[in-house]
């Protein structure tokens, strides 16, 4: 196999506004990637594989990010730290196609996912506006967007967190680069897609002779694709070794306990049932097109006449795949967005007593977090609207203690979003939720960003601060290997609907729906 690129004593350190040196996110890194192989990079959130990722195309902040003097990274033995800017636009999209990990963040949200697509293909490819259009329809469909032609047409609001992500594939893959770069590609993806992608990626490997750079916290899609696999701990590359070896024999204590921890199924389900909330009959329908009147010709139900019960101190688990719903019915919940039927709280609330008594976590922490407060100010804002006796010195006292418990530190307390990975702006996320012991809590993928170390720790932290404060949760999720670790009872949602409801053992044990079966058998549990 060819080398095609050649990362050696890569080390990036970050600089505050006022030029100190914060910290080095990369430490002395080296590896080669070949035509034709996957590379798997796996670690904690923190570690430094994002920032590697970033640094081979130059996208890190220019005036806060600093490569060490030995520094190097070569595509085809071109250097590319330190290239102007017309080489390195040649290969962004066209060389190098990139999978960001926060789609939301990476996608305009003024144009439409079509066009969106398209500009990269016209922009590398010597084609009209037509054929480009066209070629988007097929990727799109490739990726599995259902309605390709409709979607394409869509706005990035207007799609789940999972479908914006296989628009982000597609354009990735719109010029079919040399090397494809995948930065947790499936995260926000159902388990009956995450398999579809692999096999895409793989497939597109072989077509192209293509060489993968897949970075995740999941190994075991790390142990399904990765041909070799670099484990990166604290900015330092710890291991480097062929797939099977590394599972088989590995080396480094960190790389043992990556291997070791995994979810597993020790919830024991709750028997007192005294209800707190009910949701009768709700729908959710949303506008998809409308004629020269403005009246509606084309809608999509997200949510279809929905009805179920939450009981004190259980957790529902919600699954299904991405456009089921199941994040639509949280925001309902939530009271967030529109919706038709009846949610009952079982006590009389006013506004501001049941954004306390129900609180919420988002699926995508950079677009939650006001990239202008910084950590102290984002957890203690709830405490702060109601709690407002509490002196200053007890709010940070109240942050640091519940930053902890999600495996944070005071040392992050004056720190901004910006500054942490994605799996640490979501454990901000779960903080600023549960600093106000709610009654009622909406997870929506709480788990889905971190790391495979830290996913049992923030579970089992939730099943904690439940057990204390008797708390119920919604916990949404396409993972089942998480919903099955924390559910009492699980509802399967498929188009909107619920599909399938009971006990969280019997669904897992004995289930009924041919839909609910392919999620368990897809979710590699």
């Amino acid at each position: 196999m060819k080398k095609i690129l050649k990362i050696k004593n890569l080390s990036v350190s970050f600089k505050s506004e006022n030029q100190a040196l914060l910290f080095d996110a990369v430490k002395d890194i080296s590896f080669d990637l070949y035509t034709g192989e996957v590379l798997g990079i796996v670690g904690e959130s923190g570690s430094g594989k994002s920032v590697t990722a970033l640094s081979i195309l130059s996208l890190l902040q220019k005036n806060k990010a600093v490569y060490g003097a030995k520094s190097s990274i070569k595509l085809n033995n071109q250097e590319l730290i330190g290239a102007n800017e017309s080489v390195l636009n040649e290969v962004r999209g066209g060389k190098i196609g990139f999978i960001f990990q926060e789609p939301m963040s990476s996608l305009n949200p003024l144009h439409k996912i079509g066009d969106q697509i398209a500009e990269n293909i016209l922009r590398h490819q010597k084609k009209n506006y037509d054929e480009a259009k066209k070629e988007t329809v097929e990727l799109l469909k490739i990726v599995g967007i259902n309605n390709a032609k409709q979607r394409y047409n869509a706005y990035p609001f207007e799609l789940s967190g999972g479908q914006r992500q296989r628009v982000m594939i597609a354009m990735a893959i719109a010029n079919k680069p040399d090397i494809l770069i995948a930065d947790e590609p499936t995260t926000a993806l159902d388990v009956t897609v995450q398999e579809q992608i692999i096999n895409l990626i793989l497939d597109l490997k072989q077509r192209f002779n293509m060489a993968v750079l897949f970075i995740s916290h999941d190994l075991q899609l790390i142990k399904k694709i990765a041909d070799r696999i670099v484990v990166m701990y604290q900015g330092e590359v710890v291991e480097t070794n062929n797939a099977d070896k590394l599972f088989l024999r590995p080396q480094h204590s960190y790389t043992k306990k990556l291997i070791s921890s995994s979810l597993s199924l020790k919830k024991q389900e709750k028997q007192n049932k005294r209800m707190v909330a009910s949701i009768k009959k709700l729908t959710v329908e949303y506008v998809l097109k409308k004629n020269f009147f403005g009246k509606a010709i084309q809608t999509l139900k997200a949510l279809d006449n929905v009805s179920l019960s939450l009981y004190k101190g259980e957790t529902l688990g919600v699954v299904g795949e991405s456009g089921s719903g199941k994040t639509t019915l949280g925001m309902c919940f939530a009271d967030l967005i529109r919706y038709e039927g009846k949610i009952s709280i079982y006590k009389e609330l006013d506004e501001k007593e049941f954004r306390k008594t129900v609180q919420i976590v988002f699926q995508d922490p950079y677009n939650s977090l006001n990239p202008r407060f910084n950590v102290f100010e984002i957890v203690s804002e709830g405490l702060r609207v109601h709690f407002d006796g509490l002196s200053e010195k007890e709010y940070q006292e109240k942050t640091v203690a519940m930053l902890k418990e999600v495996g944070m530190s005071e040392a992050d307390l004056y720190k901004y979003p910006h500054e942490f990975s994605g799996g640490q702006r979501q454990r901000i996320a779960i903080a600023r939720a549960l600093i106000l012991n709610p009654e009622i809590v909406v997870l929506d993928e709480p788990t889905s960003a971190l790391d495979v170390t830290v996913q049992a720790q923030i579970v089992e932290m939730l099943k904690k601060l439940q057990n204390k404060y008797n708390m119920t949760y919604i916990f949404i999720s396409h993972d089942m290997r998480a919903i099955k670790s924390i559910s009492d009872r699980i509802a399967v949602m498929k188009d909107g609907k619920i599909v399938e409801m009971s006990k969280a053992s019997d669904i897992l044990q004995n289930p009924q729906k041919k839909y609910t079966k392919e999620l368990i058998r897809a979710s590699l549990v």
